[in-house]
């Protein structure tokens, strides 16, 4: 993979952690890029200015001490909104904005906003010119292939976009209508690939190194972008990273080595959020960690229903604990199902 180039800024492997609200906060996107990623976004904010000021948003636009480019994602339907929300933060020090259409959630796309904006192309026109001519950094926007099967208008929008001055595009191989179900398809990510210039980012199921060559493949994009893949695995960039650049797929990580990246997530959640909502936080870091090592069901519960950061440490201590008995020995069989088994005898 080559390097990707952005308005000046240089991403040696092209690899992106997908913003995604409740998940990339500033813990999660510097685990993240401890594991290889190279690029990262602030979790989605509205861009409707009585909304700023909440805590929720002030703690989703925290990017305290991470490295350049600082990219902040907006979302809205409005264009003044979406112009008065790119000039605040870039005034408070954003690198890079990015434009939201391709959330595909109720709650976002019945404002009209999200990906329900790839509906109205005239909308989207005056958005991404509004927004390009607001600031003087960089203006990128996600997207998704259109809005239903009939009606996928993303090269349309991405050639709309590269005539506004959008310095980048990542786009999600599924339409609104799709959410995250089915399977994404790259043919469209291909034909946005070659109706543009600006770089392309290729997002959608991306989920191992091997199926990270085999989008690159098919869609010529310049770097990839990796969601829920991620959130269950953020140890997958790393992996992408280095069967790119050997040939040889790693090794996962051992139950020592996710016991440290686990635990010191939890314990930076516990910091950011305060003890009541890092619990809350770290609920769902807790369950993809049952999806990839199966808990004794009285263990998980007893690990999803800790109200303590305390408690929730000592569990989560225990897991462990039952984890490394159970992890295969040399010579036996890496088998997902029988390791689940022995975690659960052991606990």
């Amino acid at each position: 993979m080559k390097p990707m180039h952005i308005a000046g800024y240089t991403f040696a492997q092209g690899l992106a952690a997908a913003p995604m609200a409740g998940v990339t906060d500033r813990v999660f996107r510097a685990l993240c890029r401890t594991l290889g990623a190279s690029v990262t976004t602030a979790e989605m904010v509205s861009a409707r200015p009585e909304l700023r000021a909440t805590r929720k948003s002030q703690l989703r636009l925290d990017q305290d001490g991470e490295p350049a480019p600082r990219i902040v994602q907006i979302a809205g339907g409005d264009v003044a909104d979406l112009v008065h929300a790119a000039r605040v933060n870039a005034d408070d020090g954003a690198h890079i904005i990015d434009i939201n259409m391709g959330c595909p959630a109720k709650k976002v796309c019945r404002k009209a906003a999200g990906s329900a904006l790839m509906a109205d192309e005239d909308r989207v026109a005056a958005i991404l010119d509004g927004v390009a001519n607001a600031v003087d950094i960089p203006v990128t926007l996600k997207m998704r292939t259109g809005v239903s099967a009939d009606r996928r208008n993303a090269v349309a929008i991405a050639r709309r976009a590269e005539q506004a001055g959008i310095a980048a595009l990542a786009v999600h191989g599924r339409t609104r209508d799709q959410h995250y179900t089915g399977v994404a398809e790259y043919e469209t990510i291909a034909a946005v690939k070659r109706a543009v210039s600006i770089p392309v980012w290729a997002n959608g199921d991306i989920d191992s190194p091997a199926k990270a060559r085999a989008v690159l493949a098919a869609t010529g994009a310049d770097g990839l972008m990796i969601g829920r893949a991620a959130c269950r695995r953020p140890w997958l960039f790393r992996e992408i990273a280095i069967e790119r650049a050997t040939g040889v797929t790693p090794a996962p990580p051992s139950v020592a080595d996710e016991r440290e990246l686990l635990l010191g997530l939890i314990e930076q959640l516990h910091d950011f959020y305060g003890e009541q909502q890092g619990v809350r936080v770290a609920r769902k870091h807790i369950g993809w960690l049952n999806e990839r090592r199966p808990a004794a069901p009285a263990l998980y519960m007893d690990m999803v229903q800790a109200d303590t950061a305390a408690r929730q440490l000592r569990l989560l201590d225990c897991y462990f604990d039952a984890a490394a008995v159970a992890e295969p020995r040399a010579g036996e069989p890496n088998n997902e199902k029988a390791a689940g088994r022995r975690i659960a005898t052991a606990a």
